[in-house]
Parts: C-alpha cells; structure tokens; sequence
C-alpha cells in the first residue's frame, strides 16, 4: 500500500492541498486507540496534532464511538491497515484550535464531525457526493481496484487516505467548515455524536430504498445500523419493518426498543428469510425495500466459507441474494453495509426478471446531517436507544473486544476521553 504519511494530495480543481499527516506536538501527549494487528487494538500515547492547514480545526474529543465497520478492521478484513494506526470515525468534540482560513467554525465551539472528510470545492462535493470527494484521498490502490476514489474517511486505512481517527483524546479536521456540524446547547453528547456515522447512514439507507408512507420494509442485521434503519422508516411512514438476524438477544432488544412503531422479527438459524417472508405476507405480496446492514462479513455457506479463505473472493454475495429472493417484484435494494472488493455467484438473473432497482454506498454524511439534528431536536427521532456502553478511552482494547463478541449484551460503545483531555506536557 502506498503510504500516506507527509502526502500532500495534488490539486484536481480549485481545492487548496491538504495534508494528510500534519503537524504534532511532540511536548504534549495523549491517549490513542492503536490498531497493531488482527484483533489487536492497544491503547498508546502518541503526539497531540496541531492545525497543519489553514482550514483545519482541532477538536479536544468528548465522545467517540466504536462502529460496526471498525469492526471488519479488527478483523484485518478491509485491506491497508498498518500497525499503530489511529482509529475512528464517529466522534464529537470541542474546537480548541483553529485556522486561519475557517471561517464558521469557533474556538470553544462544540461539534459533530464526519466520519467522510469532502474538501467542498470539487464536482463531486458541489453535488452533495461527500463520499466521493476527489482531494481528500491520495488512495492509487482504491483507484485500481474500482476505478476511482473515494474521499478520505477518518481513521479507516491508507485505502481512505490513511487520515488519524478519532478514538483519541485530540484530533485534527481538515476543511472544518464542511466536515464539522455545531451542536446546539440543550442537546447531550449521546443524541448527536451518531450523526457523525450511523444514524446519517440509516437514513441513507432508506434514502436509497426510497421509503416512503405505507412501505413494507424488511432490514438484514439487528446491529445499531439495522435498528436506526428500522427507527427512521417508521419516522419516514412505513407501515410495517422487518429485522432479520441470528442473534435472538438482537432481535428482541429490537422490539422491544426501535421507537416509533412496532418491529417484527425473523431469526434465520429458525428459518430462511424467504420462507418467513411468505408466511408474514400471506396474501402473495413480499416488501417493497430490503436494506442490507450487515456487510462482508455475513457468509452462512461451507462453499462462500471457502471461496473467502481461500481468496477466490473478497466478499460473500448471500445476503445480497437473499435480498434479491425476498424483495416483491419490483422492489427495491439498498445496500447500506461496507463491501470491499469482489463477491461470486451474484443472482444476476433473478435481479433481471424481477425488474428491481439498487442503490449502495457511503453515505455522505453533510447532506443529511442538517435535516436529522432538526429531527432530533423535535424528538421525531431519538438515536440513543442503541447506545449500551460508555467505557473510559483508556478500556479500548476490552471494549473492541466486548464489541465483537457481542458481550455483555453490547450494543453501541460510546467511549469518553478524561475530562480535561489527558493531553500531557512531557518533562
């Protein structure tokens, strides 16, 4: 992989450069949550970031989530890690540097970041497609592998730009207009650090699905992803959502959580989605959307078991079948769950005759996040339901591993740096 420290991404329209790794402090030190390995996640001191560019901020950090895509690098599934990489890319904070050239943003201010980092100047930010930034990303592996780039994300591997993440006492935000969101006084960290990530990315999954009033909406994955997923297509008129998932523990806490309606469940170690879709639907019909939450790492089969460890492919194409079976005639797809690469045996046939549409990808997290704090404020949409654990930044390495293992009936970790920061000055 290329390496990204000291890059400066060349200019590709009227974009300023940006520095991926900036300036540090190396007088001051803070906690870090570091990936070393295969699910190998130490908690290290390392050199507090300074701003670098003129529109970067620093932002002492206040909350940081541990995401379910962190989770696909715990498990050295997504290509680009190296050792002592900084993770995160749900996190919220307290502007305590500034640029010369921010202009909105304040010292003192208390923010919201974007897990994806757009520049807002290029073609494909001026269209509202911050995922698809072309200055944030110096990625050539990303280019050869789909074609072109995405935008950098923060604290996801040198394929995203090798950007320092925000499971840390202290970050750096380039381009801190666009990529930092104010929270309003009155509003907890828990009720907006999700719009940085997953409740913009449960939004964009209905977006996709096109849901709208009187849908029947059936969800893969009971993980905080499928249960926002499931809160904002009640929010957005559904008439009925389904969740699907093996882990009965999930299921029910779906029921008996997701606010606004009134969720229903498959367990598919019980049954095959498909044949519980028949017997929710009695009279023939099937949903009109299917969204996948769940991602790369869903395989039920000894032949995908297989064709994965034996590298013939990157990605299993089950779920996404299933959702091609389980869909009415028609319907729609959306894709919500992070893929990497290539997947075999895709139904391509059954998409084709069954006339169905699908959408995937990142979500970009500035179109939406304006619209979702005004929802949260009115209370039409509460995303703290998902949140089940708020370990100290210093328990990382346990709390990674909780995650995974889905212990302690984990949900959502939402970890808390030390009050005053815990940067340091060395003697």
């Amino acid at each position: 992989m290329q390496s990204a420290v000291n890059a400066v991404i060349p200019k590709r329209t009227d974009a300023p450069a940006v520095t991926i790794q900036g300036k540090k402090d190396e007088s001051r030190k803070m906690l870090t949550a570091q990936w070393m390995g295969t699910k190998d996640v130490k908690v290290v001191e390392a050199p507090v970031p300074m701003v670098t560019d003129p529109q970067d901020v620093v932002l002492q950090v206040t909350s940081t989530c541990i995401c379910g895509s962190d989770l696909h690098l715990y498990a050295n599934a997504i290509p680009g890690m190296k050792s002592g990489d900084i993770l995160g890319h749900e996190f919220m904070g307290e502007v305590c540097e500034v640029g010369p050239e921010v202009k909105d943003i304040k010292k003192g201010d208390r923010v919201v970041v974007s897990f994806d980092i757009g520049c807002g100047c290029c073609y494909y930010c001026n269209k509202e497609l911050y995922t698809s930034c072309d200055n944030t990303n110096p990625s050539k592996e990303q280019e050869l592998m789909y074609g072109h780039r995405s935008a950098g994300f923060f604290g996801y591997s040198a394929m995203t730009g090798s950007w320092d993440g925000g499971q840390a006492e202290y970050v750096r935000v380039p381009f801190a207009d666009l990529n930092c969101l104010k929270v309003p006084p009155g509003l907890s960290d828990d009720q907006v650090v999700l719009l940085s990530d997953i409740l913009p990315t449960a939004w964009h999954a209905n977006e996709m699905g096109e849901v709208s009033k009187g849908d029947r909406v059936a969800i893969w994955g009971a993980g905080p992803v499928g249960l926002l997923a499931a809160h904002c297509a009640f929010a957005r008129g559904a008439e009925r959502v389904i969740i699907i998932d093996r882990e009965e523990d999930r299921l029910a806490y779906a029921r008996e959580r997701v606010p606004n309606g009134k969720v229903e469940t498959i367990n598919f170690k019980n049954k095959k989605p498909y044949e519980a879709l028949r017997e929710l639907f009695p009279d023939g019909t099937a949903p009109d959307v299917c969204i996948e939450a769940v991602g790369l790492h869903y395989t039920t089969s000894w032949l995908h078991w297989f064709e994965t460890a034996l590298k013939l492919e990157t990605d299993p194409s089950e779920i996404v079948n299933e959702l091609i079976q389980c869909v009415r005639k028609g319907g729609r797809i959306a894709i919500a769950g992070a893929y990497a690469g290539y997947a075999n045996h895709f139904a391509i046939g059954a998409f084709m005759e069954k006339c169905l549409s699908m959408k995937a990808g990142q979500t970009p997290v500035q179109r939406y996040w304006h619209k979702l704090l005004r929802m949260v404020e009115e209370g039409s949409l509460d995303p703290t339901f998902v949140i089940t654990h708020r370990p100290p930044l210093s328990e990382a390495s346990q709390a990674y591993r909780m995650f995974n293992n889905k212990e302690d009936g984990c949900m959502k970790v939402v970890m808390k740096p030390t009050k005053d920061g815990g940067a340091v000055a060395m003697q």
